[in-house]
């Protein structure tokens, strides 16, 4: 159930940044790769799942936590050009990959087949690992001091346990969230996919097809 378009780390603010992948757009290919990779992985992983209602509530779980990362970094995106430093980026620089990645574990474990969780963190690492030291190196190009001093300070996925306290004029960034915000940047299309998946997952705990 990965989400096919997301975000980096930091980003230009605005429904081309966070759909495109993070800072830039994505050339043609790697979102070709990135799309089909994750068609094949969600449909062979429905195919192989045997879940019952525990795995079912248990995953469902972690889903809706991943779910409310991608929402909560969604929602306070601001469409000006800036590097963001607040809300669920001064915690970690990939938020919106934090949450795909919290869907995905969630999906594993819902699926009754943990065996499969190998499987979709080679999957993970081999999409976003790249992604996510391309976006690093694009922001350190184009903020310079002002991204080194936050790469230097918030982990790249695992979020630190304190927020990161920005200096001058990124202290008062806007940490509100907005529905506005959220649905400009259809992140509602990750919620709609995760209550497909578990929808399909509860259909096999049920028994069907027989």
């Amino acid at each position: 159930m990965a989400r096919a378009g997301d975000d980096g780390a930091c980003r230009v603010h605005g429904r081309r940044a966070i759909r495109a992948g993070g800072q830039g757009a994505l050339n043609p290919s790697h979102r070709g790769v990135r799309i089909g990779s994750a068609w094949v992985l969600a449909i062979a992983f429905i195919w192989l799942a045997r879940p019952d209602y525990l795995t079912l509530g248990i995953g469902a779980a972690v889903v809706l936590v991943g779910l409310l990362v991608r929402g909560w970094a969604a929602g306070i995106l601001r469409k000006d050009r800036e590097l963001a430093v607040s809300g669920p980026y001064a915690f970690t620089r990939n938020p919106l990959y934090l949450g795909t990645f919290l869907i995905g574990i969630g999906a594993v474990v819902a699926g009754g087949r943990l065996w499969l969780g190998l499987g979709f963190i080679a999957w993970f690492a081999w999409i976003y690992g790249s992604t996510m030291a391309r976006e690093s190196g694009e922001l350190a190009a184009r903020f310079g001091e002002s991204y080194g001093r936050y790469r230097e300070s918030v982990p790249v996925l695992l979020p630190r346990l304190t927020p990161f306290r920005p200096a001058g004029d990124h202290a008062a960034a806007n940490t509100a969230f907005s529905p506005a915000r959220y649905l400009h940047n259809r992140e509602y299309e990750a919620l709609l996919g995760a209550v497909v998946g578990l929808g399909l997952l509860l259909l096999k705990a049920a028994g069907w097809p027989p």
